[in-house]
């Protein structure tokens, strides 16, 4: 993720130990008695990554409990993220006088089937999707970059928004993607100023999509 994220943001990607790593006693009652062993291993990794995304930042490695809706809550001061996929963990970090709002996502290159596409995919994505090279599973990409979008709303908004509720606009050659929030989401935000634009970078590689953005600080 490194490449895909500005200099501000400190990044860590798992290493083999660290889906069995050490967690605080407050990310560990966030697990309860009754995880799955993969749901263990994915959470443990997200936080020992965390941690060193921290310790990058010159930030104390404190606990990353998770909130009602299982979303990471962040020391005071600064905003971040977490992915995982199959074989594949890593956490963002920055301050949030830099950084208004991070998100990121990695997911299998695969193709989805065509019920999975159409609860994501827009008719206007569809359109451009045909338009694409073939070499590339690209419903799985605007799948990713919607993840990496509603990442970058929550922390902002306070609400999650639906696959719909984002139109995503993908440029193959720079490796960029922008995601236009429907203007009723923006209406009914709770918040001033939400975020109408979000754009990002993207990868395609090793048999993952990368995706990733921040929101600069207003």
């Amino acid at each position: 993720m490194r490449d895909l994220l500005p200099s501000t943001v400190a990044v860590a990607v798992a290493a083999e130990g660290d889906w069995t790593g050490q967690l605080h006693e407050a990310e560990a009652a966030c697990l309860g008695d009754r995880a799955v062993e993969s749901r263990r291993r994915d959470f443990t990794a997200g936080r020992v990554c965390a941690r060193r995304a921290m310790a990058a930042l010159g930030l104390p490695p404190v606990a990353v409990p998770a909130a009602a809706d299982r979303s990471p809550v962040w020391p005071t001061g600064t905003v971040g993220t977490i992915t995982h996929t199959h074989g594949y963990c890593a956490a963002a970090v920055a301050r949030r006088e830099e950084i208004r709002a991070v998100g990121m996502d990695a997911e299998q290159h695969r193709e989805l089937s065509a019920g999975v596409r159409r609860l994501i995919c827009l008719p206007e994505e569809d359109e451009q999707i045909a338009r694409l090279p073939t070499d590339v599973f690209w419903p799985a990409v605007v799948f990713s970059a919607k993840e990496t979008v509603y990442k970058v709303w929550h922390p902002v908004v306070g609400t999650w928004l639906d696959f719909h509720d984002a139109l995503v606009r993908l440029d193959p050659e720079a490796g960029t993607f922008t995601a236009r929030i429907a203007p009723a989401r923006i209406a009914e935000a709770p918040v001033d100023h939400p975020p109408a634009l979000v754009t990002g970078r993207f990868a395609v590689e090793a048999g993952l999509v990368r995706t990733a953005a921040t929101l600069a600080v207003r």
